[in-house]
C-alpha cells in the first residue's frame, strides 16, 4: 500500500480534529504574550545629528594666524574618525561613570569586572551611530528613561568633540615648546650680538653713523690740504696744529675716538655684525610674534563638530511594539501547533500500516 499524502488543503480535517489543542495553544499564547508585552518597559530612542569638521580648519594656532575658517567636514577620515571616538571604549566607561549606569542598568557594583562588563554592554546595545546619505553623523541613544537618553546622547556628542579636540592639542603643545625654545635661542644669539656690537664700537669707533667714512674722508683731506698750505706759507706753528689734527684722524694714538686706522681695521667686522644684528631683530620679533600667537590660540577651544540637531527627550516610546509581540507569538504558535498535530497524524498513519501489514 502507498502512504497517505498530505496537502495544503488536507490540514484542515486534521486541524479540526485537533481544534482543542490548537485553540488551547492558540489562547496560552496569547494570555502569555499579552503578559509578557505588557511588562516590557517602554524604550525611548533620543537622536543627534551632527556634522564633523577638518580638524585643520579647528586648529586655533592657523585660525588666528592665518585668518582660516570653519569647514564643514564630509571627508570619509573625518567620519570614520567620529564615529571610532563615539564607540570606544573610554568614552563609553566615561558616560557609564558620570550617570551611574551601573545602578541604572542594575549590572552590579563598579569595579566588578562582570559588572562592569554588562554595563559596557548594555550601553553599547543602547548606542547607535551612523553616517546617513547626507554625510552626517547620526547619534542614536536608547533607553527606558526619555530624559535620560537625551542627555547621555548630547553628551556623547560633547565627549567626542573633546576627543577629537585632543587629537590636535598634543601637538599644538609641542609646537608651542618649539615655538619657546626658537625664541630662547634668539634672545641668547640677539644678546650675545649686541654685546659683541657695544665692544667694537668701543674699540674701533664705528657707531655706523650715516655718511660716516665719507665724512672721515673727507676731513682728512680737507686738514691735509690746510696742513700743506700752512707749510707752504711758513706757518710752523699752524703747521704744527694740523699735523697733530691729521695724526689724530688717521691714527689710533692720535686721541680721536673715531680714526681712519681704526675704521679701517674694524670696518668689515662691524658691518657683519650690524648685519647679523640686524637679521635677529628681525627674527626675534618674528619668533615673539609666533609664540605669542601659538599661546594664545592653544588656550581657545574650538568646537570639531557643528550640531544640526540636539537630542530631545522622545515623545512617543520606539518600542516594545505590543500588538507585534502578540500578533507574532499567535502566527507562531499557530504554526508550530499545526506543525505538531501534522507530525502525530503522520506518526499514527505510519502506525497504522505497519499493523495491517
Amino acid at each position: 500500500m502507498s502512504s497517505p499524502t498530505y496537502s495544503l488543503l488536507g490540514l484542515w480535517p486534521v486541524i479540526n480534529r485537533w481544534k482543542s489543542l490548537v485553540l488551547g495553544a492558540l489562547l496560552l499564547a496569547l494570555l502569555v504574550s499579552t503578559a509578557v508585552a505588557l511588562l516590557l518597559p517602554n524604550i525611548y530612542k533620543s537622536t543627534t545629528v551632527f556634522y564633523p569638521t577638518n580638524p585643520q580648519t579647528t586648529d586655533p594656532d592657523r585660525i588666528v594666524s592665518e585668518g582660516g575658517k570653519l569647514e564643514l567636514g564630509g571627508r570619509s577620515e573625518d567620519l570614520d574618525r567620529v564615529i571610532t571616538i563615539g564607540e570606544s571604549q573610554p568614552v563609553a566607561e566615561r558616560l557609564i561613570k558620570r550617570f551611574k549606569l551601573h545602578e541604572h542598568y542594575k549590572a552590579g557594583a563598579a569595579g566588578d569586572d562582570a559588572a562592569d562588563q554588562a554595563a559596557l554592554d548594555e550601553f553599547s546595545s543602547n548606542l547607535k551611530i551612523v553616517h546617513n546619505d547626507r554625510d552626517a553623523i547620526e547619534l542614536t541613544f536608547e533607553d527606558k528613561d526619555k530624559v535620560l537618553a537625551a542627555r547621555i546622547a548630547n553628551a556623547l556628542v560633547q565627549s567626542i568633540d573633546s576627543v577629537n579636540q585632543q587629537l590636535t592639542l598634543a601637538n599644538r603643545v609641542k609646537v608651542l615648546e618649539l615655538y619657546a625654545q626658537r625664541r630662547n635661542f634668539l634672545e641668547r644669539e640677539y644678546q650675545s650680538t649686541y654685546d659683541s656690537l657695544r665692544v667694537g664700537r668701543r674699540r674701533y669707533g664705528i657707531y655706523g653713523l650715516a655718511l660716516e667714512s665719507r665724512y672721515l674722508a673727507k676731513e682728512i683731506i680737507e686738514t691735509e690740504e690746510e696742513l700743506r698750505r700752512a707749510e707752504g706759507e711758513g706757518n710752523s706753528s699752524k703747521a704744527a696744529g694740523l699735523r697733530r689734527a691729521l695724526r689724530g684722524l688717521t691714527k689710533t694714538d692720535g686721541g680721536n675716538i673715531f680714526n681712519l686706522e681704526s675704521y679701517s681695521a674694524g670696518i668689515d667686522q662691524m658691518n657683519t655684525l650690524f648685519a647679523r644684528f640686524n637679521d635677529l631683530q628681525a627674527r626675534l620679533l618674528g619668533a615673539r610674534s609666533a609664540y605669542e600667537t601659538a599661546r594664545v590660540g592653544i588656550s581657545g577651544r574650538i568646537s570639531s563638530i557643528y550640531v544640526v540637531q540636539e537630542a530631545y527627550p522622545a515623545t512617543k516610546k520606539s518600542k516594545p511594539v505590543r500588538w507585534l509581540i502578540v500578533a507574532s507569538s499567535l502566527v507562531i504558535t499557530f504554526a508550530l501547533s499545526v506543525a505538531f498535530i501534522t507530525l502525530i497524524e503522520l506518526y499514527r498513519g505510519n502506525l497504522s500500516m505497519g499493523r495491517t501489514k
